[in-house]
């Protein structure tokens, strides 16, 4: 097969300009189809991601654009859609792949830390590995284990992986497309709470590079610091805060490896507080890491301790206990009390 036999030849769908408002799931399907428009080397792989477009429908309506050997359905076995990939990006493809829920990636685990991470150190520089692995992750949809986990610190560990995650439709639209460029694995996870509520996209002006961090709401009390569907409960408990006179700033870290201290720095020097939150288990996970570093950075700056808000370290329990598993806005709230009570 070569790059010109699976050359899209479908008929060109208007190009979007301006600022349109969508959900998260469009704006990372308009984003994948800029992008297979772009560059005929972008394929999408996954399991029914085809004709179904994929359990939240992120890739509706793509095969019907860019056909079958563009968008290609894959047997239930991620372990053999990353090796797969691999092979493709080998040959000078650019394959994009669907994980259908976060939990399903550990199958892949081994193809995809200890081969895909490690392929182009091996070659001296030699042999660049652009695969993109979308997964959706994180809670709030009432489901299972398996279906509802946060496991980017694992791949936050890996050298070799960069790891990032939009919190909004315009951060999504923009850095699936940046995602696609790089010519380094990308592990894309996308918080499936945030798929459906819309918001503005600028398909004109990304405004961030893919790797930088961003302040979301300005405040002087409380630094908060979080990435993905997490960002929209630090944003709620800054307007609740508000109403009780307390002014909260919030940072989106949007990319996990690498990360862009600058911002949470400098946010901290000022503020002199810091609340890390996450979905994910707090014990060696990338809130860790922000703590440390910040400890490192702005240890004189810090007028309290570092706090973290996570799950709690045990499995996903089942979906009616969720509410109380994942942090809230509360729980975030009683850590800035915390806080402020040095």
């Amino acid at each position: 097969m070569t790059v010109e036999t699976i050359a899209d030849t479908s008929a060109e769908a208007p190009e979007l300009r301006g600022v349109h408002t969508l959900s998260m799931a469009k704006a990372i399907n308009a984003g994948l189809r800029e992008a297979m428009r772009n560059d005929p080397k972008v394929l999408l792989m996954g399991e029914d991601i085809g004709p179904l477009g994929g359990v939240f429908r992120v890739t509706e309506g793509l095969v019907a654009e860019f056909g079958e050997r563009r968008v290609l359905d894959s047997p239930l076995a991620e372990s053999g859609i990353v090796g797969t990939a691999i092979g493709m990006a080998m040959r000078g493809y650019r394959p994009v792949l669907e994980i259908q829920f976060d939990g399903f990636i550990f199958p892949a685990f081994d193809q995809i830390t200890t081969q895909l991470a490690r392929m182009n150190l091996r070659h001296d520089g030699g042999m660049p590995m652009p695969v993109v692995i979308r997964v959706p992750y994180g809670g709030h949809i009432g489901s299972i284990e398996h279906h509802q986990e946060s496991p980017e610190a694992y791949f936050a560990h890996t050298p070799g992986l960069r790891v990032v995650s939009p919190s909004s439709p315009h951060d999504a639209y923009w850095m699936i497309q940046e995602a696609i460029a790089s010519n380094d694995p990308v592990l894309f996870f996308e918080p499936k709470s945030r798929y459906w509520p819309k918001g503005p996209v600028d398909h004109d002006h990304a405004g961030l590079p893919l790797h930088a961090s961003r302040v979301v709401r300005r405040g002087d009390d409380v630094t908060l610091v979080g990435h993905g569907a997490m960002i929209a409960t630090l944003l709620q408990a800054a307007d609740i805060a508000a109403e009780e006179g307390r002014s909260l700033e919030v940072v989106d870290l949007r990319s996990l490896s690498p990360i862009d201290f600058g911002p949470i720095v400098d946010s901290v020097q000022r503020t002199g507080r810091l609340v890390v939150a996450q979905e994910a288990y707090g014990f060696v996970s990338v809130g860790s890491e922000i703590a440390a570093t910040v400890a490192e950075r702005a240890f004189y700056s810090l007028e309290a301790p570092v706090l973290r808000v996570s799950s709690f370290d045990t499995p996903f329990p089942p979906a009616a206990l969720e509410t109380e598993y994942l942090p809230s806005a509360d729980r975030v709230l009683e850590a800035v009390d915390r806080s402020l009570s040095y």
